[in-house]
């Protein structure tokens, strides 16, 4: 675990943060929109409570 660091000589630090953000916005997009398709769709459940009044 001590040469753990190693890891950033094989791979570029810049390209895997940009990755990662990249891969982490877009599974948050589909999670989103996988979200709202369902049943548990949080605009219309405020709608039919009356929260869309607020």
């Amino acid at each position: 675990m001590s040469k753990f660091y190693k890891i950033w000589l094989i791979f570029d630090p810049r390209r895997v943060f940009v990755a990662q953000g990249v891969f982490l916005f877009l599974l948050a997009a589909m999670i989103h929109l996988v979200v709202l398709s369902n049943g548990i769709n949080w605009f219309q459940t405020a709608a039919a409570a009356g929260g869309a009044g607020m």
